[in-house]
C-alpha cells in the first residue's frame, strides 16, 4: 500500500468531480441507514395519551379536512399523514424520525440479534443470486450448501436471469420459524441442478465481526454495531481471547454506526475499573440520567487501544468518549461522526413508530460531541465537507472550537461540539482516492465468488490459513482474469490505471478468498495486512510494553 506524502497529506487529490459525490453520498447514506438501524434506547415505550398545548392543531385538522373534501385527484390519506409526520420531525432535529410499519420490523430483527431464515450470505452476480457463505450453524450449512453456489429455482420458479433485487430475493427466503422453502441450485461442475428443502430457523445477526490474536499478547476485536445481543457476544469473546493469554486489547470501532446505549455502557465497564462516571444524559423534559462502571470487569488493567474514523458514531462515540476521558486507553484514527443525541421510541396505534431525541448524552468530562445541525443542508454534507477540506488527509484540517475544551482525568485537552478527536490521527488511504482503483475494487467480490466456484477443489484444499497468508500469491493469470472480468462487466479501468495500487488490490482479492475457506476470521486476518490503522495500533501497544521494560 502506498504510503501518504506530505503533499498528498496537505491537500486532497484532485479528483475526477464524480468521485468526491460517490464517495459523500456513500458515507451519508451508510450512516442514515444505520441510524435508523441502530439508535441508543433498548426500551420501547409504551403508546400513552399526552395532553396536546400545541395551539394550531385544529388548522391541521381544518386543512387535512379540506384537501380531502376538494382536492382534485384521489388522494391517499395515510401516505399523506406519513408524509407531515416525517417531515414534522426531520424539521426537528436529524435523528428524529418516523418509522413505517413494514420498516418497524426489519429495525427491531437488527436490534434483537436474529432473524427467521435459511441462514445465508448472498450476492447478486450477473444477475444469479450467489450464495457467498451459509451461515455457521444455519440451517443452509446443514445441509450441505456451500460458497459460490447459485440459487436458480425458489419454489419451483426460475429466479436466474429475471433482474431480481436483493429485497426481491430476501423476500423469497425469509419466513417464519420452522416452515419450509425448497430450492435449486446449480453447483460448479455438476450438470443437475441439486434440490434443497429447507426449515427456515431463528439466524443470529452477529454484531461482532471477528476477534483473534495478532501475536501472543495482542487481541483484537471488531464490532459493527451495540445491538441487544452485542455484549455477550463481546463477553465470550474477551473471555476466550483472555484465556489463550491476551495481555493488550485492540478494539476496533471504525463504520460503527452505534445502536444501544446500555450495550455501550455494559461493555465500558468491563473495560474500566471502579465506580466511574461512563456517560450521562439529560434533556428538557429529561432529568439527568448516569451511568456508573459497577461490576469487575474482566479487562480493566490491560493495555487498550480504541479505532475510530468518520464513521464512528453514537453509542460507538459514548464508550469512546469514556475511554479517553478516563484516561483508559489511546484512541486512533480519524475524527468520529459526531451523534450526540439520544431518541425514544413511541409506538403509534397503526403499528408505525416515531422516533424522538429526547436528550444529549455527555462524556465523563461533560462535553456534549454532537455536530450543529442548525443547517440541515451542511450537516447532510457535513461528511463529504471533510474530504473536501483535507480533514481526512491531515490532523491540522480538522476544526475544534477553543471554547469548548474539556480536560481529561490527567489533564489532558479534549474537545467537544463535534465527534472525538483521536489521540493519534491517521490519514486515510490515498487509494480510496483513485477513481480508478474503486470502480475495479466494486466488482472484486463479484469476481471472486465467480472464480472460487470455478475452483472450488483447489482453494478448499487449504487448511492452514498462515500458509494461506504467507505463501499464496496472486498470480499473472489471475489478475489477467480479472480484467477480462471488467472488460465483461464493462468497467473502463486498464492495468495500467491501477498499477500504483496493484499490492492492494492482490491483498484485497486474497482477503475474499480467505473469506470464502476460513470465513471473517480469513477475511479480516488477510485485511489486517494493508490495514496501517491496525499496524499503528499494534506498534503503539507494543511501544508501550518496551518504554515499561526500559524503565
Amino acid at each position: 500500500m502506498e504510503e501518504n506524502t506530505p503533499d498528498q497529506r496537505r491537500e486532497p487529490p484532485k479528483l475526477n468531480v464524480y468521485l468526491p459525490i460517490a464517495f459523500a453520498l456513500v458515507m451519508i447514506i451508510g450512516m442514515q441507514i444505520g441510524f435508523k438501524l441502530y439508535e441508543n434506547l433498548k426500551q420501547k415505550v409504551s403508546p400513552r395519551q399526552y395532553a396536546s398545548t400545541f395551539s394550531g392543531t385544529e388548522t391541521i385538522n381544518e386543512v387535512f379536512n379540506f384537501i380531502e373534501a376538494k382536492y382534485v385527484d384521489t388522494i391517499d390519506n395515510h401516505k399523506l399523514v406519513e408524509d407531515v409526520i416525517e417531515e414534522t420531525l426531520n424539521k426537528l432535529d436529524p435523528h428524529s424520525n418516523y418509522i413505517s410499519a413494514s420498516e418497524l420490523e426489519e429495525i427491531n430483527e437488527s436490534l434483537q440479534g436474529n432473524f427467521d431464515g435459511i441462514g445465508i450470505e448472498f450476492s447478486i452476480v450477473q444477475d444469479s443470486i450467489v450464495v457467498i457463505t451459509p451461515i455457521a450453524g444455519g440451517p443452509s450449512e446443514k445441509l450441505g450448501i456451500l460458497p459460490g453456489d447459485k440459487i436458480v429455482e425458489i419454489e419451483g420458479e426460475m429466479v436466474a436471469g429475471i433482474g431480481l433485487a436483493t429485497k426481491d430475493v430476501i423476500a423469497r427466503l425469509k419466513g417464519d420459524k420452522g416452515t419450509e422453502v425448497k430450492i435449486g441450485i446449480k453447483r460448479n461442475n455438476l450438470a443437475d441442478l441439486l434440490h434443497f428443502n429447507i426449515t427456515r430457523d431463528k439466524i443470529p445477526i452477529n454484531s461482532l465481526d471477528v476477534g483473534y490474536m495478532l501475536d501472543e499478547e495482542v487481541g483484537y476485536i471488531k464490532l459493527n454495531r451495540f445491538s441487544a445481543t452485542t455484549y455477550d457476544e463481546f463477553g465470550r469473546k474477551l473471555r476466550d481471547l483472555y484465556d489463550v493469554g491476551m495481555k493488550k486489547l485492540v478494539l476496533d470501532l471504525r463504520q460503527n454506526p452505534g445502536g444501544y446505549l446500555d450495550a455501550a455502557t455494559k461493555i465500558a465497564d468491563e473495560l474500566i475499573g471502579g465506580r466511574k462516571l461512563l456517560v450521562y444524559t439529560e434533556g428538557r423534559n429529561y432529568k439527568r440520567r448516569n451511568y456508573f462502571s459497577k461490576r469487575v470487569g474482566l479487562f480493566e488493567d490491560g493495555e487498550l487501544v480504541i479505532l475510530i474514523d468518520q464513521g464512528s458514531a453514537s453509542a460507538s462515540e459514548i464508550l469512546a468518549g469514556a475511554v479517553q476521558d478516563l484516561d483508559r486507553g489511546t484512541l486512533i484514527g480519524r475524527r468520529s461522526f459526531g451523534k450526540g443525541l439520544v431518541q425514544e421510541q413511541h409506538q403509534l396505534s397503526d403499528g408505525s413508530a416515531m422516533r424522538l431525541t429526547v436528550a444529549r448524552y455527555y462524556t465523563p468530562s461533560g462535553r456534549s460531541i454532537q455536530k450543529p445541525y442548525n443547517n440541515e443542508e451542511e450537516y447532510g454534507d457535513e461528511l463529504a465537507s471533510r474530504f473536501y477540506n483535507g480533514e481526512l488527509f491531515e490532523k491540522d484540517s480538522i476544526k475544534v472550537e477553543d471554547s469548548l475544551q474539556y480536560r481529561t482525568v490527567s489533564g489532558k485537552i479534549v474537545y467537544g461540539g463535534g465527534g472525538i478527536v483521536p489521540d493519534v490521527f491517521m490519514p486515510l488511504d490515498t487509494s480510496y482516492s483513485n477513481p480508478q482503483f474503486l470502480k475495479a475494487q466494486g466488482h472484486l467480490p463479484g469476481f471472486i465468488y465467480q472464480h472460487f466456484s470455478s475452483n472450488q477443489e483447489f482453494y478448499l484444499n487449504m487448511k492452514d490459513l498462515d500458509s494461506f497468508k504467507n505463501r499464496y500469491e496472486v498470480s499473472k493469470n489471475m489478475l489477467n482474469e480479472f480484467m477480462t472480468y471488467l472488460n465483461r462487466e464493462k468497467v473502463d479501468v486498464k492495468l495500467a490505471d491501477i498499477q500504483e495500487f496493484l499490492p492492494r488490490l492482490k491483498n484485497d482479492m486474497k482477503a475474499y478468498l480467505a473469506r470464502q475457506i476460513w470465513k471473517e476470521e480469513g477475511y479480516y486476518a488477510l485485511l489486517a495486512e494493508n490495514d496501517e490503522i491496525l499496524a499503528k495500533a499494534y506498534e503503539t501497544l507494543k511501544e508501550a510494553s518496551l518504554s515499561v521494560e526500559n524503565f
